[in-house]
């Protein structure tokens, strides 16, 4: 079999943290060939996908965690599964990624995740498909309405619609005098659409990390605890990582949530489950594979490989 991965530069990844070497180890040990793409590899010549990439050889080694083979050219109709895992932001030259691996999957690549999920199915907004399981959330970039959601609810988490990692996320309190300068800020001055929610206090207790894999949610949550003077749930702004076991909770939102992602393409995903509230559903490029694998023993991974195969059979 084989595999390509698109993705951002593999030197400039932590590999002891990072999902997609995590799947590549996993695919190399199924004996997968591996070749690396970066998106601006990409491109179409006459109605054909192409690529210039690398033949790829990955190490568990934090040292030196890759190798490459000389630099080729590839029809991307050769691969026999394409993961598309560029990191947000979100943006137009994503979009147009995406346009090259529709080509790649109408010549029989598999492409995970589908290219028109990835552009349809915004990791934000997605989540109002599933009113009941989530927190009260306004999107909008209207400053009078986030003001009067902030006015209502008292407390929020406002955040932009196509970023990762925490990254422009605060919460607002009602008595916050920076709140109406957070609110243009973020909002462009009323240009950019936001996403605000109701705040959940059981941050404090970790923003839980759960895949689902076509379909089917994995067995163990990766709850990110915020340090004592952040509220971000986010391992990269230095939140601490341990797994649990499922609530019954977290199962319904995953089988609520894990039919309409599959039935869309969306193959491997991870969603944030908050107390008992969806958040927000991954699907560019989730991670928290490695730490779930280390703490727990749960090869989320593997799994995936397994259902991809179970697929193809």
């Amino acid at each position: 079999m084989k595999l390509a991965v698109v993705m951002d530069p593999i030197e400039k990844i932590i590999p002891e943290k990072d999902g997609t070497l995590d799947l590549l180890l996993t695919a190399q040990d199924r004996n997968y060939d591996l070749t690396y793409l970066e998106p601006q590899d990409l491109k179409i010549i006459d109605g054909c996908p192409l690529a210039k990439g690398k033949p790829l050889t990955v190490n568990d080694n934090s040292n030196n965690w890759f190798q490459f083979s000389n630099e080729k050219q590839y029809s991307l109709s050769d691969f026999d599964v394409i993961l598309m895992r560029k990191d947000p932001p979100f943006n137009m030259e994503y979009i147009y990624c995406t346009y090259v691996l529709d080509l790649a999957q109408n010549s029989g690549a598999m492409v995970i995740n589908q290219p028109s999920a990835l552009r349809n199915y915004n990791e934000k907004v997605s989540i109002t498909q599933f009113p009941s399981m989530t927190p009260k959330t306004l999107v909008t970039s209207s400053l009078e309405e986030i003001g009067q959601f902030l006015d209502q609810e008292e407390k929020i988490v406002v955040k932009p619609l196509d970023g990762m990692g925490g990254k422009s996320v605060f919460v607002v309190d009602k008595n916050d005098l920076n709140a109406h300068s957070i609110f243009e800020t973020i909002t462009n001055l009323g240009a950019t659409t936001i996403m605000a929610q109701v705040y959940v206090p059981e941050i404090k207790q970790g923003d839980k990390r759960i895949h689902i894999v076509f379909g089917q949610h994995c067995n163990t949550a990766l709850a990110r605890i915020p340090k004592d003077h952040d509220n971000r749930g986010n391992l990269v702004m230095g939140a601490t990582a341990k797994t649990q076991e499922l609530t019954s909770r977290d199962k319904e939102i995953c089988e609520t949530v894990g039919p309409t992602l599959l039935e869309r393409g969306i193959y491997f995903a991870g969603i944030d489950v908050i107390g008992d509230y969806l958040t927000e559903i991954n699907i560019t490029s989730p991670t928290g594979m490695r730490e779930i694998k280390r703490y727990s023993g749960e090869d989320v991974s593997g799994f995936f490989f397994d259902n991809l195969e179970l697929t193809n059979s």
